[in-house]
This record gives C-alpha cells, sequence and structure tokens, in this order.
C-alpha cells in the first residue's frame, strides 16, 4: 500500500482513486468565505498545491491542525478491498501494477470524445482514466461488491458508470459504443465462453467500432515459467486468439507487452520516429519485439476502423517512479542481506577456524594422552616382569636355604656316606 502522510485530524474520510489527488478533510460546520469549502466536510483536489493553497486559506480563521490531509494517488489501494490475485486492485506493487497502468494508458489514447465501454472493468480505476478522454464510459463488473466499491471511489466522476453485469451477456443496447475495452479478461472464461465474450463486444459495437484487448500468451506466462494461475480458466496462444477474434474481428493490429529493461534516450524535440537496439561492449543490432508475456490487440470490423495514427513503441513509467524506488529499495535490500551474509560468513569462517584450532588441540591432547598411556602400561609390563623375576628369585632363595638347612642337620650327616656311595656304584655301573 502506498504511503499516505496525514496531519491530526476530528474527522474520518476514505481515499480516493484520483491521479496525484490530495483530500482535505475539515471537521464539521465550518465557517468561512471560501465558497469552495463552504458546507463541505471534506475537499478533493488534483494537486498538492492547490490543497496547500486551501489549507492556507482555512488557516487564517481557524486551527488548521483539525485538517486532516491525505495525498494519495491513483494506486492507493482502496481500504475495502483486498488483493487476492483475481482482479487487480490499486496499491498492488510490482510488475502487475506497471502492465495494468501501460494498458489503460496506451487505450487513453484511443477513446477521445468517444462512447466506451471497460468490461470486467473491476475497482474501476481504469475506466477512471479512459473517462479523462473519453465521452462516457461504461464499467460493467460481474461482482457487486467491486462495483459498489467503485461507484464510491469515483463517484466525482460525472461521465463514468458502472454496471453489474456479464462478458457473455453484456447490459448495452445493439451498436451503442464507439470502443471495447477489456484487458485480462478472456483468459477468465471457460473454452466455450470465450467465443460468445467476443461476440457480445461484437454486437455492443457501432460497425466502426473498435476492441481493444489483452491476454496472456500462455507459452510465455505459464509454460516457460512452469507456473498456474488459478483464477485462468483458459489460456491462449496467439494462434488460438487470432482464431477467435477471426469470426468477429477479420481486422487487427497486434502488440507485444512485457516489462523491457535498457537505457532510454528521449529528444526533446518529437517527430514520431523511434529506435530500438540490442547488443554489448562490441556490437549493436537492432532490436525485435521481444517474446511477449501479454498480447494487446486492436481489432475491428474494417481496416477504416483502426485508427490511421498509433504508436510503434509504447513506454510507460509511473509518475513518481515508486515501481523504479521499489526495486532499487529492493536492490539495496539485497544488498544489505548480503553484507550481512558476508559478515555472517566472515564470523562462521572464524568459528571454523577456531572450531578447527580446538580439534587440533583435543587432538594433540589425545596423543599425549594415548602416549602416557601407552608408557604407562609399558611400565605396568615392567613392573610385572620384575614382580614376577622377583617371585621367581625369592623362590629360588627359598630352596636353597632350605637345602642348606637340611645339609646343616644331623640327619643329613648320616645319610651323607651313603650317598657318596650310592654315587660311586652308579659311576661303575656306567663304566
Amino acid at each position: 500500500m502506498s504511503p499516505v502522510r496525514r496531519a491530526s485530524s476530528a474527522s474520518c474520510g476514505c481515499r480516493i482513486g484520483g491521479i496525484n489527488g490530495v483530500r482535505l478533510d475539515f471537521p464539521s460546520g465550518i465557517e468561512t468565505s471560501d465558497t469552495t469549502l463552504r458546507g463541505k466536510s471534506s475537499l478533493t483536489l488534483l494537486s498538492s498545491s492547490a490543497a496547500a493553497s486551501r489549507v492556507r486559506r482555512y488557516a487564517r480563521i481557524h486551527d488548521s491542525r483539525n485538517i486532516r490531509v491525505e495525498f494519495v494517488t491513483n494506486d492507493s489501494m482502496s481500504a475495502d478491498l483486498e488483493f487476492t490475485g483475481e482482479r487487480y486492485v490499486p496499491g498492488t506493487a510490482g510488475e502487475i501494477a506497471h502492465e495494468h497502468w501501460h494498458r489503460y494508458a496506451f487505450a487513453r489514447a484511443f477513446v477521445a470524445d468517444r462512447r466506451v465501454i471497460d468490461v470486467a472493468c473491476g475497482e474501476g480505476y481504469g475506466s477512471a482514466v479512459l473517462a479523462e478522454t473519453a465521452a462516457h464510459v461504461t464499467g460493467v463488473d460481474i461482482d457487486a461488491a467491486t462495483l459498489a466499491h467503485a461507484r464510491a471511489v469515483y463517484a466525482d466522476r460525472p461521465n463514468v458508470e458502472f454496471v453489474e453485469g456479464s462478458a457473455t451477456s453484456l447490459p448495452l443496447a445493439n451498436a451503442s459504443v464507439d470502443v471495447a475495452v477489456s484487458f485480462e479478461t478472456i483468459e477468465h472464461l471457460d473454452a466455450a465462453d470465450q467465443p460468445r465474450m467476443l461476440a457480445e463486444f461484437a454486437r455492443v459495437l457501432k460497425p466502426e467500432g473498435v476492441l481493444i484487448l489483452s491476454s496472456p500468451n500462455r507459452p510465455e506466462y505459464s509454460d516457460a515459467r512452469a507456473y498456474s494461475n488459478p483464477f485462468h480458466r483458459h489460456e491462449l496462444d496467439r494462434d488460438e486468439l487470432e482464431r477467435l477474434l477471426e469470426a468477429d474481428f477479420p481486422v487487427r493490429r497486434w502488440y507485444r507487452q512485457r516489462r523491457y529493461l535498457g537505457s532510454a534516450l528521449w529528444c526533446e524535440e518529437s517527430n514520431g520516429a523511434y529506435e530500438a537496439a540490442v547488443g554489448d561492449a562490441t556490437i549493436a543490432r537492432p532490436a525485435q519485439p521481444p517474446t511477449a508475456m501479454y498480447f494487446v490487440v486492436m481489432a475491428a470490423r474494417t481496416p477504416a476502423a483502426l485508427p490511421a495514427t498509433f504508436p510503434s513503441l509504447s513506454l510507460f513509467t509511473d509518475s513518481d517512479d515508486r515501481e523504479l524506488e521499489r526495486i532499487d529499495h529492493e536492490a539495496r535490500e539485497v544488498l544489505r542481506l548480503d553484507s550481512l551474509l558476508r559478515t555472517r560468513d566472515d564470523e562462521f569462517r572464524d568459528q571454523v577456524r577456531h572450531s578447527h584450532e580446538l580439534e587440533a588441540m583435543v587432538a594433540q591432547r589425545d596423543r599425549v594422552i594415548n602416549e602416557r598411556t601407552a608408557a604407562e602400561d609399558a611400565l605396568q609390563a615392567q613392573l610385572r616382569a620384575a614382580i614376577a623375576e622377583r617371585d621367581r628369585l625369592a623362590g629360588q632363595v627359598a630352596a636353597q636355604e632350605r637345602i642348606m638347612m637340611y645339609r646343616e642337620s644331623v640327619r643329613w650327616w648320616c645319610t651323607l656316606p651313603l650317598l657318596r656311595a650310592r654315587r660311586l656304584w652308579n659311576r661303575m655301573r656306567a663304566a
């Protein structure tokens, strides 16, 4: 939603859908010499300078802090309409805004002083844009709540009316309008209803009337992006749309629409010519029209019905460069997040490095522990071997001591001659 700047207020007002509009809400029952304010609680103006003049005039005799000022543009989202994706609501940011605004800005040049029907008008902002040059605009939509909102928001447009009706059964008389406008509508109908919709356009258009219609190019809009819009019943490619139009509108002029990023050189003197180039640092060549994300078609029954003067190229941007600011903001946000990510990565690398240092210290500690454990085991083995040797030697000493004690006894000396005689006898026998 676009930003709204307010002063303090004791009253309550709703936003408007005018282009660069300013709404002033005043306390009730004010007394002023300004006839434009007398008896009114609010006033809508088309410029901030005019609004400032009214505030100064009011402030001469009243406290201007009681005035609420709302700076709004034609993309201020309506408080009682929510963007669901089924229809565009002013205030919805992104490329969808440029795409929708551009179509109506393009069609505006072909409806001057003509009676126009805007089929599937939705919130009504497009009908209001067309009404700036058209003699009369009838906005038709099937949703009663949306139409009630449109009537309230654009009540200050005397040459706009909003009527409930279906695209396949328009509530207008035969041959009653000069131009039929219907943007991003046909894909919301079933395949069987699409010819009926075009037949209704042909019925309400005068014989020399013109249809200005847009439709998403299915191969690019859905297939190439693996995208499925849940509100689209039957999307078309160019050949399918051309076959549908052929029956009632045999003469057609095609435009391809999509977002286009490049550089613009504007001549201060216009002669209607244009050029488009594509290239790089080494070459530049004439640019071909890009693949259409959407087709915008001007169609009629006869070649003479199509405008003789028409633009070969139509460019559009919002008046306050809000979309560019949004993109710049997103770019700055990406840079900010990228900086945060680099900082986080640096901190993460420091933590990883510290973790590796700790792992190395743990590994070194484990090696020391293993070495000390191995040394301890070796010492334990040596100790066990020493104990075993000690026990063996102690056993030998004990045996020697027993022999010595035996030889020192009387029995030993009594049996010694016998032992010697036996040893001598054994030698003699062996000889």
